[in-house]
């Protein structure tokens, strides 16, 4: 049920307060045009969350993708959080994932065709996108976690919020994890609950929308997590593909913000899980390697996998020392995202008509 990753740290709720202050002078200065949003004349879609991380945004930038490329030519614009890199850079095929960061590298690797670029200041790349040669027939841009950034006014807004943790149960940083105030969330034209279970009762559907308590301009979507098949890591190694079963033991290994919708999920079909928790965009150390192989060797069964996600997998790509046997076991599981409630041809509709 939704709220049930929550943890409030009651104690230090009187920071919150200072550090909600600020959060509201900053947003009453841009609402009292003292700090000014700029816009543009492409459509610029902002998919966002006024939490720390979780939210499903990448696999939400993807699903947007795939609605819009056939018809469209997209850029997705990204801070490219963690990456060994400032300023603006535009990737190519050949761009190091250290370069622009393990998120823009995935969504670059698997949409080729679209412009993915980064830059923390995202009024500036915006204008180099617009000017740069090769991208200033860019006829969308996707703003990829820029929620906060006010900076640019973006036509749609699409805020996420998690089932497990929905913001109304939440509290400000540093208690809870939410950016802001709970209040933000008028600024978006549409919300979207995410990493819902696919077998969600009307009871749940509407429990949450009176829960959120939305206006009547916003638009509501509820969804799930889509897995496809595993494929593994380094692709060029012989073996046979693989399957999970009920008799699979898997080492989990993940390097993002909340793995355990992932666990659950993966629990629906065995139950043989060992989970192995890093944090987000965390770079592997030659320990961490010595403690993979280490509970890579220690698991039981005749079957054993290691299942990671596509963000860890662009990080992992890049380990020299891992042995022989760990690389032929890793698996790498893709995500896609599915709108529920058979709303998937509305929220289609909503971003055809935006872009139209």
């Amino acid at each position: 049920m939704e709220g049930d990753l929550i943890h409030i740290n009651e104690w230090l709720k009187p920071l919150s307060w200072f550090y909600g202050a600020g959060v509201w002078f900053r947003n009453l200065l841009f609402d009292m045009k003292v700090l000014k949003e700029q816009t543009y004349d492409r459509p610029i879609i902002c998919v966002g969350n006024i939490t720390v991380g979780g939210t499903g945004k990448t696999p939400h930038t993807e699903m947007l993708l795939r609605l819009l490329l056939p018809h469209h030519r997209v850029a997705v614009l990204s801070r490219g959080y963690m990456r060994k890199s400032r300023g603006f850079h535009l990737a190519d095929e050949k761009t190091s994932m250290r370069i622009i960061g393990d998120e823009p590298w995935q969504i670059k690797q698997k949409f080729p065709e679209a412009i993915v670029a980064v830059d923390a200041n995202r009024r500036r790349g915006i204008n180099h996108l617009l000017t740069n040669e090769s991208t200033r027939d860019v006829e969308v841009i996707v703003l990829d976690d820029a929620f906060q950034h006010r900076y640019v006014k973006a036509g749609l807004n699409i805020l996420l919020t998690d089932y497990h943790r929905l913001i109304t149960d939440d509290a400000l940083l540093p208690a809870g994890r939410l950016r802001e105030p709970i209040r933000a969330k008028e600024r978006a034209h549409v919300v979207i609950v995410t990493k819902c279970p696919p077998d969600m009762k009307p009871m749940d559907f509407r429990v949450i929308q009176q829960v959120l308590h939305l206006k009547p301009f916003q638009q509501l979507f509820f969804s799930t997590f889509r897995y496809g098949r595993l494929r593994r890591l380094f692709s060029h190694l012989p073996g046979p593909e693989e399957e999970l079963t009920s008799d699979t033991h898997v080492l989990l290994l993940t390097g993002i913000s909340t793995p355990q919708q992932m666990m659950m999920d993966l629990r629906r079909t065995t139950r043989h899980i060992t989970s192995m928790a890093f944090a987000d965009h965390h770079d592997f150390t030659p320990h961490d390697i010595k403690r993979i192989e280490e509970a890579f060797t220690a698991m039981q069964g005749s079957k054993r996998l290691i299942i990671t996600t596509e963000k860890d997998a662009s990080r992992l790509l890049l380990i020299q020392d891992l042995s022989p046997i760990v690389r032929r076991h890793i698996y790498v599981l893709p995500i896609e995202v599915e709108i529920l409630r058979d709303e998937a041809a509305d929220f289609r509709q909503l971003i055809n008509n935006f872009v139209g």
